[in-house]
């Protein structure tokens, strides 16, 4: 596993997609500073440049199949929240779909970029924005906190970016769908922000806001919420109200 380190990228997931040749499975491209990096649905990222972690993984998964890409997702999420709780010493969950929470607060995004050869994957590109060090925030993000501000100091970074990135690879490498599917998928659910009781949700198709509790996420990755009928959403057509 190879760590690049740049001073400054407009999208570390855009570089590695680009030069997707010259990055083996575990690589690692990180940079000090990311100006135009994206979180799921189009939102920018903001990162203070050298307070922060901004970078992006290639991931080579044979075990898993293109039919189970929310696995993988499960599996990084899961991952990166360990870590985060075992370096803060706070519970850390993960926000339906694969952001990452301590509180009500967020603490890092993700954002998968998956590429399939038939019935195989052919590579994910994993990127990831961890508020480490960042203690004071100035875009209009309604949530932001770093691990600096839960602990009340600060962390190295490059012991960090070691500790999350291998964990992740340990934990796709380690991975048997056979059997461990299930299992992460029932984790994954006990894991979730706002797993327990009735909270918020605006849904994006009809514009209604409604109260729900989440009933479970699907290995498909669908979210299912307890109406009447059930309601089972797919990634964009719905959003926790904060």
């Amino acid at each position: 596993m190879d760590v690049t380190h740049l001073d400054s990228l407009p999208s570390t997931n855009t570089y590695m997609r680009e030069h997707a040749a010259e990055f083996d499975h575990g690589d690692v491209l990180a940079v000090r500073e990311q100006t135009a990096g994206r979180g799921q649905r189009g939102n920018t990222w903001e990162a203070e440049p050298g307070r922060n972690l901004t970078f992006s993984m290639m991931l080579r998964p044979r075990a898993i199949r293109p039919a189970d890409a929310f696995l993988l997702s499960m599996l990084t999420a899961l991952s990166i929240a360990d870590t985060v709780t075992a370096l803060t010493g706070t519970e850390i969950r993960v926000k339906w779909p694969n952001d990452i929470y301590a509180g009500d607060c967020k603490i890092a995004g993700i954002l998968i970029e998956n590429s399939f050869a038939g019935s195989a994957y052919d590579r994910a590109i994993l990127g990831v924005g961890l508020n480490v060090n960042q203690t004071r925030f100035v875009s209009d993000a309604p949530n932001p906190v770093s691990m600096a501000r839960i602990v009340g100091r600060e962390f190295g970074l490059d012991e960090v970016l070691a500790r999350v990135t291998a964990g992740i690879v340990a934990a796709v490498d380690e991975f048997v769908p056979a059997t461990g599917g299930d299992t992460l998928v029932e984790r994954y659910n006990r894991l979730l922000w706002r797993g327990e009781g009735s909270h918020p949700w605006h849904d994006n198709i009809t514009d209604e806001d409604f109260m729900a509790a989440i009933v479970r996420v699907e290995r498909s990755g669908h979210l299912v919420l307890a109406c009447e009928p059930e309601r089972r959403y797919a990634f964009k057509e719905v959003a926790a109200v904060l």
